[in-house]
This record gives structure tokens, sequence and C-alpha cells, in this order.
């Protein structure tokens, strides 16, 4: 166990960063932010803050020299430079591995008996052919690395579509479409003695690839399938090894769940539980990590709606905190770029 007063280590610098790092600043303990990007507003909440890149070999041993353990908030850092303080983190690495690479994520889901959409890597425009007449069309080409929020993907209506894809010289992967009934989110928290407890799922709206809504109660669609998707998730779980928060994205369709991706971290989506849940996301995440008692995950509220703040629309966010139950986070980003996540408001209640 990690006692409060010691120090917790953050690789990257973001607002899920900025999270953790209240939720372990009220349960006593102090946050060092690693990030090779200067502006962070994971860091202005943070005890102590190390800018450099990644591959800073004495930077990052000195970082973690001062860390008790070390966790991370996004999924693509990098993992070779990790290897040399991978005693202190908390998850495993293996799971950045793991979902890192959508082909070996996908490979490794199957593995456990989940179910992907149909899928075929492509390096080659005579691959991404084949793939699109073998799966059909339409469909998604993503990169196997990198991309989140709707980056580095393309959408493809017809094979005809695929013929005008210039390839991005990194490996991509095709993907079927899935004809869905609704998105949702399994959020779990494993310990290190391997309890496992479950935030209920709820129901994502997503608007040109980025999350826009999560809320609860989710419809009766989702109902139905979140026990075998909680069953699959903590057989991923079981398998990685991991300890903290770990999210599986599923569509709900007509033949039960099928699996989308994998964040091995807090989750956008899982961001209502700070008010709208016994214990956060981000408490419990520094729970496990510390060794800590996993808290009650129980939703406490009949309904909760998170929504995303996207872009300029949080010059005028403020003016949701007129209404009866709204809550209010925005991340201290400077600049409002078109598509970029400056906030959240999470309303609780009936209306």
């Amino acid at each position: 166990m990690i006692l409060p007063g010691a120090t917790i280590g953050i690789l990257g610098g973001g607002q899920l960063g900025r999270m953790i790092a209240i939720a372990a600043a009220q349960l006593g303990y102090r946050c060092h932010i690693f990030a090779p990007d200067r502006e962070s507003v994971a860091a202005e909440v943070s005890a102590d803050f190390t800018c450099a890149p990644w591959t800073d070999a004495a930077a990052l041993a000195q970082f973690a020299a001062g860390c008790d353990v070390v966790t991370w908030e996004f999924e693509n850092v990098p993992v070779g430079p990790l290897a040399a303080i991978e005693p202190l983190l908390a998850p495993h690495p293996r799971a950045l591995e793991t979902a890192q690479d959508r082909l070996k994520e996908k490979r490794f889901v199957e593995s456990l008996g989940g179910t992907p959409a149909a899928y075929a890597p492509v390096d080659t425009d005579e691959e991404l052919a084949a793939a699109v007449d073998r799966i059909g069309a339409p469909g998604i080409l993503k990169t196997r690395r990198d991309g989140y929020d709707g980056k580095g993907q393309w959408r493809i209506q017809t094979a005809r579509d695929a013929d005008a894809i210039r390839l991005p010289g990194a490996p991509t992967i095709y993907e079927g479409f899935v004809e869905f009934t609704a998105e949702f989110s399994v959020i779990l928290a494993r310990g290190h003695d391997g309890e496992v407890r479950f935030w209920d799922s709820a129901e994502n709206t997503h608007v040109g690839g980025i999350l826009a809504t999560s809320a609860l109660p989710a419809g009766e669609a989702i109902a139905a399938q979140v026990a075998p998707a909680r069953e699959l998730a903590a057989r991923v779980a079981e398998a990685l090894g991991y300890v903290g928060v770990l999210t599986l994205e599923f569509f709900a369709t007509h033949e039960g769940p099928v699996f989308n991706e994998m964040a091995p971290r807090v989750h956008n989506s899982g961001h209502w539980t700070i008010e709208g849940a016994a214990t956060s996301q981000f408490e419990n995440h520094v729970r496990a990590i510390c060794g800590l008692p996993l808290g009650d995950t129980a939703t406490t509220a009949a309904q909760v709606v998170m929504t995303n703040v996207i872009g300029e629309d949080a010059n005028s966010a403020h003016e949701c905190l007129a209404e009866p139950g709204a809550h209010l986070h925005l991340y201290g980003k400077r600049q409002a770029r078109e598509g970029r996540k400056m906030g959240h408001v999470t309303r609780i209640g009936q209306w």
C-alpha cells in the first residue's frame, strides 16, 4: 500500500491527468507530471512538472526516482522508454502495447472470446482493395497506431472511394461497418488483489468521431448487453494483470455486443462519475494503483448526462451554471481549436 503523502507520477499532461491529480490531492497524494509539451493543464494542478521528450532517459529516470508509483493518462505514451521504470508502473505496460496497435488489440480480444467488427490489416493499395472486396463497404480505414477523436480515419462508402485513398505510409486496418442500435462503454476498476468493480454503462453519442454525450440510464438495447460485455472486460483485465481503470467500448447490435476499442486508462465516457457515482473513475484509479480499497461505484442519481464542451463552445460554457444540477468542468486549455475538448458539463437529476 502506498500511503498518503507519497508521490504519484503521471505520464501525460492533459485533462485526464488533471482530473487524476485532483482526485489524488483529495486523498492526500502529491502528483508529478511528465510530458513533452510545455503547456500542461495537468501540471497546473500538480506539485511537480518535468517537461522532456519521452526518449530523454535521464529525465525519465530522475522523474521516476521521485515517485512512489507511476501511471499514465493517455495510451500513446511510447512503450520502449518505459522499460527502465517498469517496476513503478501501474497498470503494467503490456496494456499499452496491446492498445497501441489496433490489429493486436482486436486479435487479443478475439482470443478471449470477444467479437470485433470484421477487419483486415492493410499495408498496400492491393490489400485495401482486397479487404473492401472481402468485408464489403461501407467501412472505415484506420491507422493501426495513434489517431483518436476521428483522426487518422477514412470512411469508405464504396469500392470506388477506396481507389481514391492515398495510404498514409504507415500500417492501417480496414474495419467493416457495424449495424448498431447504440454505443456504450464498460468501465471497470481492478485492484492489486484482483477485485473488479464496474460502473453503470452510459449510452454514448458521437458527432464527427468525437464523443458528444454520455447518458444514464442507458436504453433497453444496451441494458440487455451489458452483462456479456462486462464478462469480456473482466477477462481482458485478468489477462493483462491490469491494475487501475480500464475502458472497453462496444456497439449494441441485434447479435450482441460488438467490441470497438480498448482504452487502458480513465475515459471520457466516465466523466459523469465525478458527480454521478459514489466514487469517481479518477478516485478509484488512484485507489487501485496505490493499493487502497476500491470505492463504491454505484450511480447516485436517477438521471445523469455528461456533455463535452468542444472548441469555441467553451466561451459560453459558464451559462450552464444557471441550471439546477449542472456541474461545469473546464480544463484550462488556452486555445479553443475546432474539435478540441475544452471541458464537460454533467447534469444530474430529473428534467
